[in-house]
């Protein structure tokens, strides 16, 4: 019993930590909210710091880290505000040439692999590089912007950002004619929401988007096996494909480009066109127009393959009874000229 409790006592000791981070204080903003989250819960070095909130330099110098406050980015020292005029830092010079870093980006940018490493338990340093850019990408970097005023429209979307998470930190604030007595135990509520949406991210990304991705890859290095022009892919598991064979097919350049989907929906299959690009409603190249809006016997007739269920009134998509015949599908309409 005396060696558990020993045991348990070491553990706790160890769990504690002695290191304080700085913050402002006042309202508080979904970045600084998140770069705490990052730093007290899933960091090597910080994990379970004291959150210190306050503006007065006599009580953040001594501190171990500060975060968007103190008007200094110096990583050697563990500063990291990003308010003044001469910062113009972004994750990577050479890959995000809009979007400068806030706080939340800071920390990102410092500690996020290996925070994904905690996360995901992985050690593989190609996975974590290629989380490092996805997580930024879908989640961090939308954060970054709107903190730093980067309009997201003038022509294509500079960045994403689709939850809204700034606002609704925002509403954690005191209203204006509140007490803001409780105000520290909000930005806990948010630090809270903030991380739980960002460990939600990595999440997704390691647990879905990354096992979709490793499906497509081999697919698109079977192609040739479907058909010697190597542009119908064979899926042999169904999953959310088009941003990956985009993206996939961008980085290897083939060339000819992939031009049909042919996959599995539990009962029947697919033969599915590429888009040009992963929100758009143009095809490379459309199921063939006599096929397009009829269905069963009908256009089975028309297209001379049997088995086939349903063409698509627009030619995106058409399906048919076996795995075979929607592989004539895609060849016939491969083979079809436009």
């Amino acid at each position: 019993y005396q060696r558990r409790v020993r045991g348990r006592r070491a553990i706790t000791r160890r769990r504690m930590s002695t290191k304080k981070i700085g913050t402002h204080d006042g309202t508080f903003h979904a970045d600084e909210a998140l770069a705490c989250y990052m730093l007290s819960k899933l960091t090597n070095e910080f994990k379970g710091a004291e959150i210190i909130r306050s503006r007065d330099p006599k009580i953040l110098d001594p501190l171990d880290i500060l975060v968007d406050v103190g008007a200094v980015y110096d990583p050697s020292r563990h500063r990291y505000d990003h308010h003044q005029v001469s910062f113009n830092h972004t994750l990577d010079d050479n890959k995000y040439k809009v979007t400068k870093l806030s706080s939340a980006g800071l920390i990102y940018k410092h500690f996020g692999k290996e925070i994904l490493k905690n996360v995901t338990s992985s050690n593989d340093d190609a996975i974590v590089d290629l989380l490092y850019h996805h997580v930024y990408k879908g989640f961090v970097e939308g954060l970054d912007a709107v903190d730093n005023g980067v309009n997201r429209y003038d022509g294509p979307s500079r960045y994403t950002n689709n939850t809204d998470l700034e606002s609704r930190v925002a509403k954690l604030n005191p209203w204006w004619n509140e007490p803001k007595d409780d105000i520290d135990s909000r930005f806990q509520k948010a630090m809270e929401l903030t991380g739980s949406e960002f460990l939600g991210t990595i999440n997704f990304y390691y647990k879905s988007w990354l096992p979709c991705r490793s499906i497509v890859e081999e697919s698109i290095k079977e192609r040739e096996q479907v058909h010697p022009s190597g542009q119908i892919v064979f899926l042999k598991t169904f999953c959310p494909w088009k941003e990956h064979l985009l993206s996939i097919e961008d980085e290897i350049k083939p060339k000819k480009p992939i031009l049909y989907v042919v996959f599995g929906d539990g009962s029947s299959w697919r033969v599915q066109a590429v888009p040009k690009a992963t929100d758009s409603f143009a095809n490379r190249k459309s199921l063939p127009k006599p096929w397009r809006g009829i269905r069963d016997e009908e256009l089975s007739k028309v297209s001379g393959i049997p088995g086939c269920i349903f063409t698509h009134a627009s030619g995106f998509i058409g399906g048919n009874a076996t795995k075979e015949g929607a592989l004539q599908m895609a060849i016939k309409a491969l083979e079809t000229p436009e």
